[in-house]
């Protein structure tokens, strides 16, 4: 994930995880920032009491992760992302007291706004969009350390005025000269950026502070504008301060595939060849592409989701159990998968691609991908994906692992499920078990996040007759306190210095490695195959799964 570590759309807990070892000791700022989020939670006399021993242990779990003193400096503040996402995430975090009071905020883009003018743009993305109630002292402690510069990225003035702003920040609000500068702008833009980031010295801290950048998927279209961009940024920041914002690693139940994994003796004794028949990974969208033309055309489900979403989260399925939780760590054993992971010989058979058509979606009629505002005529770009691949080790060899994403299909959900061998001798008639499918554990990672577990089960009565039943763990149902959003766990890492869900370099270059050849092919095969909005993607796709004697999962 990437170096310092979760991101990417949505809500994960900001309370998980020991104080890294790399972030400065908050002082009395940050204590007093903890008490009022506690307080507003109902929990401060034992936050309180914690704070008050002073023998007490600056790792221990109970405290929340707080930020230390630091400025974001946000690039791209009028786009979707922005609005939706990252300004209401930034005032979560410190709704529940999770940044020092001299938190900042600074927002560059092509606007002639003033300080104000951006505040209030802050403020109603947050009344719109934040997860937690707005709070009037919140907002003004926030407030007040909002800036924004109006420029051009390939504007030098603008990028002078920016550390001209920064410095003023620093004397003023004690900020200490550590920067997080989020490129939430188009690829393009990247090296332009980073570049007026070096030339201003922005990229280059004074001893005893930091510098980070966090850079927005995709990371290139290919492995070799991967490789490209990763020179332009690693030549004006080191490997450990590069932040690859995957949303997805910041998912609460994508998380809790490790804690599934490596800490029930109940799963990891079966997850292998011998029991597992196959794998399937899904994340499927009910919507079209909305006005995202210019960037998705192109680029294609497989570049925009199976690149990075689907293949993270193959690794964490197959990998090896860590030796620890630290990026390190968890990088090693998600590289090897990667690195194991083989596909098909014969790509037209094990490889399904398709283009929505016109068709109906939650009962009204919508237009097909041809018909998008935007969209050229001839466009060959796929909103369907649909991938077999292997993995060439010991516990996962012969195993089919099955990768979909796809838009305007059935209904919105992710899930990645693990469906289980048929058990080798049934002391029952055929008819007894006539609807009896094989075990499954479903992670649900969106919308009703949660795990469910499929199993047979005898009908109530006087024949021996056996059905698929599922016991279901909800996380809303389980837990008392709310997931913070995926943007709040991966801006808190960021800001604290934290690593483990960020995908590195590495990652993402064994990840085109797999993916290169599938488009290639794809390249000399012409228009995808049409399939109607609504339905669950083309032919193709079911002919796939048929051919190895399996059906794609109903959901």
């Amino acid at each position: 994930m990437n170096h310092d570590r979760h991101v990417p759309e949505q809500a994960e807990p900001a309370d998980g995880g020991a104080i890294a070892p790399d972030r400065p000791r908050v002082a009395a700022p940050a204590e007093e920032a903890i008490t009022v989020a506690t307080a507003a939670a109902d929990a401060s006399t034992t936050i309180e009491a914690l704070l008050a021993n002073p023998l007490r242990d600056p790792r221990d779990k109970r405290l929340p992760r707080v930020a230390g003193p630091c400025v974001l400096v946000l690039f791209g503040v009028t786009g979707d992302l922005a609005r939706r996402k990252l300004l209401p995430a930034i005032y979560d975090l410190g709704n529940r007291g999770l940044l020092p009071p001299g938190f900042s905020l600074v927002g560059f883009a092509r606007r002639d706004w003033a300080n104000q003018d951006f505040a209030q743009v802050t403020h109603d993305a947050i009344k719109e969009n934040a997860r937690t109630p707005f709070r009037e002292e919140v907002w003004k402690q926030l407030a007040e350390g909002i800036h924004f510069v109006p420029g051009e990225f390939s504007d030098d003035g603008a990028f002078d005025t920016l550390a001209t702003t920064l410095a003023e920040i620093d004397e003023k609000r004690g900020t200490g000269g550590n920067y997080a500068f989020y490129l939430s702008v188009p690829p393009k833009f990247f090296p332009v950026v980073v570049k007026q980031l070096k030339r201003t010295g922005l990229a280059n801290p004074p001893e005893g502070a930091w510098r980070r950048v966090v850079i927005e998927k995709p990371f290139g279209h290919d492995l070799a504008s991967a490789k490209e961009l990763n020179e332009i940024t690693s030549a004006v920041f080191p490997e450990e301060s590069v932040f690859r914002i995957d949303h997805y690693l910041g998912k609460e139940t994508v998380q809790n595939i490790m804690a599934l994994r490596f800490a029930n003796n109940l799963f990891e004794p079966i997850w292998n060849r011998g029991y597992v028949d196959h794998v399937q990974i899904t994340m499927a969208e009910d919507i079209g592409i909305g006005g995202r033309a210019g960037y998705y055309d192109g680029i294609g489900a497989a570049r925009d989701v199976i690149q990075n979403h689907l293949l993270q989260l193959l690794a964490l399925v197959a990998m090896e159990d860590p030796t620890s939780f630290d990026a390190d760590a968890l990088r090693r054993e998600k590289e090897k998968v990667l690195k194991a992971v083989r596909l098909p010989h014969d790509l037209a058979l094990s490889t399904a691609r398709g283009q929505y058509a016109a068709g109906w979606q939650g009962g009204e009629p919508v237009v097909g991908y041809l018909d998008e505002d935007g969209i050229p005529l001839d466009s060959t770009t796929e909103t369907y994906a649909a991938v077999k691949l292997e993995i060439a080790n010991r516990r996962w060899a012969g195993v089919p692992f099955y990768l979909r994403t796809g838009k305007r299909l059935g209904r919105r959900v992710t899930e990645v499920a693990v469906v289980f061998q048929r058990a080798p001798h049934l002391p029952f008639s055929e008819d007894d078990t006539e609807i009896l499918g094989q075990n499954a554990l479903v992670v649900r990672v969106q919308p009703d996040e949660g795990i469910t577990v499929r199993f047979g089960s005898k009908v109530p009565g006087t024949a021996m007759e056996v059905r698929d039943v599922s016991m279901d763990f909800a996380y809303g149902e389980s837990f008392m306190e709310s997931s913070p959003e995926a943007y709040e766990r991966l801006l808190l890492d960021v800001l604290i210095g934290d690593p483990p869900l960020f995908p590195h370099q590495r990652e993402v270059e064994l990840s085109w490695k797999i993916l290169d050849p599938i488009e290639d092919h794809w390249s000399a095969q012409g228009q995808p195959e049409e399939y109607p909005s609504g339905s669950w993607g083309p032919a193709s796709s079911d002919e796939m799964m048929a051919r190895d004697g399996r059906v794609w999962r109903r959901l």
